[in-house]
């Protein structure tokens, strides 16, 4: 069982379980030979983060009623979300190379089949209004369990998130934290080029939110973050994560086309090769 938010972290283990992430991401990937490849590697400090020093949960028991909630609406990203499950130990890292296969267990998109994931994603601009639901449900039977919700820049264009955000703001959802993944690319470009978010962090705050900025691939930060917005009463909490799609592998980096493209065999092993040399 992980206590979470009452365990003190260390940031060298932290650090270690984002480069094993990164690398448990990349061979599903490979091995599967389609994926997404970009906005995982762009979310992999905040699901190390959450789930092994913020996130209250026990891998032995899914459903156990005490757990926070973790959403991932941006559902395109589920290799990070499988392999920090992996990592955790709700299933054997191993089975992370049946990724998008047929019966597998680990879809292209998450399903509730799978141990830990608590709801099937990958329709954009959903994520948000469930994790409402979620957040009013447990403050209903007085449970201090939290919800937290992962969602894309891209995904910020639905009109759902914005309805969803404003009811999060009017319900003071205090056990709600979303982070948002603003690594300012989509699948068809740039985010402001196809229909701009920015400012992202006035138009939250304009729907009454505690807004927090960071820097999506420290750690550290992120556990500030996480702390503040345990502390905020009466407000939801948006951590606006400033990000690089294809985060640890030069040649993936903010580039594109690296969207839904898996990497081939030759590329896995210099990505390998690099994750190594981080060590």
């Amino acid at each position: 069982m992980f206590e979470g938010r009452n365990s003190t972290p260390d940031l060298n283990f932290l650090k270690e379980k984002a480069i094993n992430i990164r690398r448990n991401i990349l061979i599903s990937l490979a091995t599967a030979g389609s994926g997404h490849t970009g906005g995982s590697l762009s979310a992999v400090e905040f699901f190390v983060t959450l789930y092994f020093a913020e996130l209250r949960h026990d891998p032995t028991r899914p459903k156990w009623e005490g757990r926070d909630r973790v959403f991932l609406s941006k559902g395109h990203a589920c290799p990070v979300l499988y392999a920090t499950l992996a990592e955790c130990g709700y299933f054997p890292v191993e089975e992370l190379k049946t990724l998008r296969k047929l019966h597998s267990r680990l879809q292209g998109h998450p399903h509730i089949k799978t141990p830990g994931v608590e709801i099937s994603s990958g329709s954009l601009g959903q994520g948000l209004g469930v994790a409402n639901g979620c957040a009013l449900g447990l403050r209903l039977n007085k449970s201090d369990a939290r919800v937290y919700v992962c969602m894309g820049d891209g995904e910020l264009q639905e009109g759902s998130v914005w309805e969803s955000a404003m009811t999060s703001g009017h319900r003071k959802l205090d056990n709600l934290c979303a982070w948002v993944d603003y690594n300012n690319l989509q699948i068809d470009g740039n985010v402001e080029d196809i229909k701009g978010v920015a400012p992202l962090a006035d138009k939250f705050k304009a729907f009454r939110w505690n807004v927090i900025e960071i820097n999506g691939h420290s750690i550290e930060e992120h556990l500030k973050a996480f702390k503040l917005a345990r502390e905020t009463k009466g407000k939801p909490t948006v951590i606006i994560a400033h990000t690089i799609k294809g985060k640890g592998v030069s040649f993936i980096e903010n580039k594109v086309e690296w969207h839904g493209v898996a990497p081939n065999q030759e590329q896995l092993k210099q990505a390998l090769k690099e994750l190594e040399e981080v060590k």
